[in-house]
């Protein structure tokens, strides 16, 4: 699958951008593990303008992870066409518009799926950006804002026409934000649309490689994007990669998991402070499938999502691993 002139090989497997997720570290973990192409966390055009610290920052990009996509998102064609090519400057390979995501906070205000609201302006964005920018800008949407309107297949060409070199759609509409199943019918009727010519990625609820398969023969989509099928468990895309090749994958070593959630609680901190970088890694350790179906784990886990320290966190992981997997998991550790 090709964006433009970037190159992803055939049927590839990208990290969705996430908010409080996509950090750098954790980017760099995914394209490690073998994601094809890596999302930075949602930026904020209006933020990016006024020079925000918190926003500017998430701008930063390591080279080891490219290729990779800055995301940004907002509701005013000026506004986004100057935080495009304030975002151009930081050297991502693509730019991404936000038109999927769901929250309250901006939703409501007009921004994200909001923009599945007002087509026009939506498409007025797109091509205000497109114009603005000398790097390929692609677009992350949803099935449209409501039951009622679910509007892709007639979207998907109009944005195309905008100059956008593919589309992600997440199969859920707005109203739905995360709930209920996403419906992979209407992204593979996208993606059989003649009048389709750009890549056409799909998203939404893949968690196991047998997943990506059965999307990518059934949908015929492009490409796949997973988004919260990766939190707490990077090493996916490893398994993905092995199942897509070979038909069947080794899962990674226990100690393996848990020297990669070490990593990560190690570089949160080093990026933020140890009191921060614990709240933010907090979320990666309350998904991660490797305490799920633990038996008697539910005072465990509460102490590790209530731990305030690293030093703290890995004790309790030692004594996960030895209590639960028989291994010593604070003596492992990775830098892949």
């Amino acid at each position: 699958m090709k964006i433009a002139d970037l190159d992803l090989g055939p049927r590839p497997v990208m990290l969705a951008p996430m908010e409080d997720v996509t950090d750098p570290s954790f980017r760099l973990i995914c394209r490690e593990m073998g994601a094809r192409l890596v999302y930075t966390e949602f930026v904020s055009a209006e933020a990016l303008i006024r020079n925000i610290n918190s926003t500017t920052r998430k701008l930063h990009i390591d080279d080891r992870e490219r290729p990779v996509a800055i995301q940004i998102y907002g509701r005013e064609p000026d506004a986004m066409v100057e935080a495009a090519r304030i975002a151009e400057e930081a050297g991502p390979d693509l730019l991404d518009i936000n038109f999927g995501c769901p929250v309250k906070k901006v939703a409501s205000k007009g921004a994200g799926a909001g923009m599945l609201r007002d087509i026009p302006k939506m498409l007025a964005i797109t091509k205000s950006v497109v114009n603005a920018v000398s790097i390929p800008v692609t677009v992350k949407t949803r099935l449209g804002w409501d039951h009622e309107n679910k509007i892709i297949t007639d979207l998907g060409p109009m944005l195309q026409d905008c100059g956008i070199k593919a589309i992600t759609v997440h199969g859920r509409t707005r109203s739905q934000m995360y709930t209920g199943q996403a419906d992979w019918e209407l992204i593979g009727r996208l993606k059989a649309d003649p009048r389709m010519e750009i890549p056409v990625i799909g998203n939404g609820d893949i968690t196991t490689p047998e997943a990506v398969k059965s999307a990518f023969e059934t949908y015929g989509v492009d490409g796949i994007m997973i988004g919260r099928g990766a939190i707490g468990s990077p090493w996916i895309f490893h398994e993905v990669e092995q199942f897509m090749s070979s038909g069947s994958y080794n899962p990674i070593p226990v100690e393996e998991k848990f020297a990669v959630l070490r990593r990560q609680i190690r570089e949160s901190i080093e990026r933020i402070d140890e009191y921060r970088g614990i709240l933010h890694i907090r979320r990666h350790l309350a998904a991660t499938p490797l305490f799920k179906g633990l038996p008697n784990f539910r005072e465990t886990r509460i102490n590790m999502l209530r731990a305030e320290s690293e030093a703290e966190i890995l004790r309790l992981f030692d004594e996960i691993g030895q209590k639960y997997f028989n291994t010593e998991c604070h003596t492992n550790d990775t830098n892949q």
